[in-house]
């Protein structure tokens, strides 16, 4: 297959790419120019160019373009990131439609946010419940409620009737690699700093780095379902049992907790906000489960210690000057089938 990632040049797309190249061919398209096994097409995720002769004639387009939500919602950031997500998504839409050969499919990013801060139940396709007006939670995480419903608005509105569309409501996605999620959190518990944060009451909804990309090519070829899709392991967990569970497969015994207005604080001066660990998030894949796919890790306790085991030999490769670059090389993914 050749497989166009728009906005692939990040954490995830790296991901994906690594999983799928060499055995296909693999286009990211970026704003950043980047040395990298797979080709690199510059694109500015706005305008019309170059890069849609990539879409033309290919067979997957992945769109993963987004401004990262790591910051402080000021007004410039609230605008950058609405509009990273909403208008690439239109461009993408624009050049699959004018495509003499359009993909046969196209998988759009959004995020889990898009549901209700909830405790009571877990949130499937069907029976969620979307986020905005629950009474307990803060006017700012609003913002993000109302990105997630003009990105996944602007991929409804695409016109795109020869190919089939499908909607990654993606959970956090958890790999060794430097810089991301899971090399944050590691970090913090090898420093004592991994307790429990707030109540730590919300609940954390998660997935491993090999079940997304097998989740991906599960998607492609079950050419059957379309539409939202949740991806996120089965067995979402409460924030104190999630962290308890990566101390331990960090051999981190000891950690602080952190109480709400703690890490209030600590999201200022680290230029970021609250609702990235605050928000409980308890998401749940529904139709994944339902149309058979099989997920390698659906428990956090083997899923930590997979993990660790990975972030352990890429630290100890970098300490020894052997790294060819600032990210570890992850077990090889091999996308399955069925």
């Amino acid at each position: 297959m050749k497989i166009v990632i728009p906005g692939g040049s990040g954490q995830v797309g790296t991901i994906l790419a690594r999983a799928f190249h060499p055995e296909h061919e693999v286009v990211v398209l970026s704003r950043r120019p980047l040395s990298r096994p797979w080709r690199i097409v510059p694109w500015d995720g706005v305008s019309s160019g170059a890069w849609q002769r990539e879409v033309d004639g290919c067979d997957v387009v992945i769109n993963l373009a987004g401004r990262s939500v790591n910051c402080r919602y000021g007004a410039r950031n609230r605008r950058e990131i609405l509009d990273s997500r909403v208008l690439s998504t239109r461009i993408v839409g624009r050049a699959i439609a004018r495509a003499a050969r359009p993909p046969a499919v196209w998988l759009q990013s959004s995020t889990a946010t898009i549901y209700a801060h909830r405790y009571d139940a877990a949130n499937d396709e069907r029976t969620g419940v979307l986020g905005g007006s629950e009474q307990d939670a803060p006017p700012a995480w609003r913002f993000s409620i109302d990105v997630a419903r003009a990105w996944e608005q602007a991929f409804e509105e695409a016109a795109a009737p020869r190919t089939r569309k499908v909607l990654l409501r993606s959970a956090m996605t958890l790999s060794p690699d430097r810089g991301g999620v899971f090399d944050t959190l590691a970090r913090l518990a090898r420093y004592g700093l991994g307790g429990r944060v707030g109540d730590g009451r919300q609940f954390m909804s998660w997935v491993h780095y090999e079940d997304f990309a097998a989740a991906v090519q599960w998607l492609i070829d079950r050419t059957d379902v379309d539409g939202i899709v949740n991806v996120a392991a089965p067995n979402p967990l409460t924030n104190a049992e999630f962290m308890s569970e990566l101390r331990r497969a960090c051999g981190a015994p000891f950690a602080l907790p952190a109480r709400a207005w703690m890490v209030e604080i600590g999201a200022w001066l680290m230029r970021t906000e609250s609702e990235l660990i605050l928000k409980s998030r308890r998401v749940v894949p529904g139709r994944l489960l339902e149309h058979g796919f099989v997920f390698r890790w659906p428990t956090w306790r083997t899923a930590a210690m997979d993990l660790c085991r990975q972030w352990n030999a890429a630290h100890a490769t970098r300490s020894h000057g052997r790294a060819v670059d600032d990210r570890p090389a992850p077990d090889r993914v091999v996308p399955r089938k069925g």
